[in-house]
């Protein structure tokens, strides 16, 4: 590993973000308006008490999972990495400044997100706002992590945008928001107990319930860590210079 690529990498990632006003606008404006719409859409404070900290990481997850695997396609498909990759640096030292890059615009991105639903949206929140804010940016750098990986699985951006049903919906539908874990078949619970989105929405309901940090939220956003670090070395293993 080399960090001064690494760095370089996410320099350069970044200075494009900055001049991308309509990716910026995706990332920050469009999950500020879901829970605008969803706090009005409730109608009431309590609704959104319980279901706004599980939306503030689900989110950013799929958000960031759609930007990422998009841009970093676009950089394969128009030979950005084929030159880089011609330099002395590893897959691994790209795709943690990609990874470092789009987690900085994800901590941009929960920020916000954050301060509106606390402040005008009123949301009630029993835990600590740095939980909360540590486990949202743990699930935004998941989503990158595995839209870097699922990248490599395609040959055009539209490509990249038909994997998201395959890589979020399912985890999205077991997560354990819309149904308790323990109320599915014992074969969709199985398989829920798989899934890092899952760990995800514990952490949120972690934080939203307990005033400290618990044993269960420590296991929670380990798992996620850990997911989005295998994520980070699939990707790399599978990363090529340039789509065919």
């Amino acid at each position: 590993m080399n960090l001064a690529i690494t760095l370089a990498t996410t320099r350069r990632i970044l200075s494009q973000l900055r001049h991308d006003h309509r990716t910026i606008g995706l990332i920050v404006g469009v999950p500020t308006l879901l829970m605008i719409l969803l706090r009005y859409m409730f109608d009431g404070p309590g609704m959104f008490d319980r279901v706004g900290p599980l939306l503030l990481g689900i989110f950013p997850f799929v958000i960031m999972f759609v930007v990422t695997s998009v841009a970093t396609l676009r950089e394969r498909t128009g030979g950005t990495l084929e030159r880089l990759m011609t330099m002395p640096a590893g897959k691994l030292d790209l795709l943690l400044g990609y990874a470092l890059a789009f987690g900085l615009v994800a901590l941009l991105q929960v920020g916000v997100v954050l301060t509106i639903s606390l402040t005008w949206l009123g949301l009630d929140l029993n835990g600590s706002v740095w939980s909360l804010v540590l486990v949202a940016l743990l699930c935004s750098v998941l989503g990158v992590a595995l839209g870097l990986f699922a990248s490599a699985f395609a040959r055009t951006e539209f490509q990249a945008v038909q994997l998201m049903p395959a890589f979020v919906l399912p985890q999205a539908l077991l997560c354990g928001m819309f149904v308790a874990r323990d109320q599915m078949a014992g074969w969709l619970e199985a398989i829920s107990n798989v899934l890092p989105l899952s760990y995800a929405v514990d952490a949120m309901k972690q934080v939203s319930a307990n005033t400290g940090i618990t044993g269960d939220l420590w296991r929670d956003m380990v798992v996620i860590a850990g997911c989005a670090l295998l994520a980070l070395v699939l990707g790399a293993a599978t990363l090529r210079r340039r789509t065919p």
